[in-house]
């Protein structure tokens, strides 16, 4: 069995399961910055009012998670949606809402509750599991983001695809769900999203170091590297922040 015959059958062996076709909604990332003390009270008020008003405008929430270093007080959440322009409707069909108004009022009698908000449109990558919510306990997640040396994304996509999922499973890592960014926004040509789920921090770094320390991952790094002439992903180009699910989250 030649070297490429070897890589292919162990690959094979540990692939995850996939959706039968490919995913085709817009999902949005959304992180809130909590205004100074506040993060408790924009927990409240999405778990009494925003999470429900949301699926009654035909969203879906995904998941909810808090950073496990939070010093920024921020808030992660992603919803899934039809399109882009049914997001787009739903949105205006929520702040229009008398009761997203009321909920949004009284909660900020005493104050704003959030200082600033980013959000990233993303669409799934064809080799994401199944994106939909799912429930295990103890878990922590670990959300991390790739940003790619120019023109590499195809391929760091296709090392993901033929190797690196697998292999996560492999090393007893859950992957959840992959993204890359939709068109339009910056990073869109260099930036592959994704979340992993561990039993908790230690066996994150177990599973990391196995993982790197396996023949097939080096041999398949350093093949993608070789055919790139370098590195697929920029110096300091691979963040991962870890969080954990709120008592609110759809996923656990």
């Amino acid at each position: 069995m030649n070297r490429r015959t070897f890589l292919a059958v162990s690959i094979a062996a540990s692939m995850p399961t996939f959706a039968a076709e490919k995913d085709t909604r817009c999902f949005e990332m959304r992180v809130y910055y909590a205004a100074p003390g506040k993060l408790d009270e924009l927990h409240k008020r999405f778990r009494d009012h925003t999470t429900k008003l949301f699926i009654k405008h035909g969203m879906t929430n995904l998941g909810y998670w808090t950073p496990a270093e939070n010093a920024e007080s921020k808030l992660v959440y992603v919803l899934a949606y039809p399109s882009r322009e049914a997001r787009d409707v739903s949105w205006k069909a929520f702040i229009a809402d008398p009761d997203w108004k009321a909920a949004y009022k009284a909660s900020e009698v005493n104050g704003k509750l959030v200082a600033k908000v980013e959000s990233t449109f993303m669409q799934a990558t064809d080799y994401s599991p199944e994106i939909k919510t799912s429930s295990a306990a103890p878990r922590v997640f670990e959300l991390r983001t790739y940003t790619t040396t120019p023109g590499n994304l195809p391929k760091i996509n296709a090392r993901f695809r033929d190797h690196t999922i697998a292999l996560f499973g492999k090393h007893g890592m859950t992957n959840l769900f992959y993204w890359n960014l939709q068109a339009g926004q910056p990073g869109t040509d260099n930036t592959l999203v994704y979340l992993l789920a561990h039993k908790d921090a230690a066996a994150m770094a177990a599973s990391f170091k196995a993982f790197r320390a396996d023949p097939i991952w080096i041999a398949a790094k350093e093949a993608s590297e070789k055919e790139a002439g370098g590195s697929l992903t920029v110096p300091d180009g691979v963040k991962s922040v870890l969080m954990t699910a709120t008592d609110y989250s759809e996923t656990k």
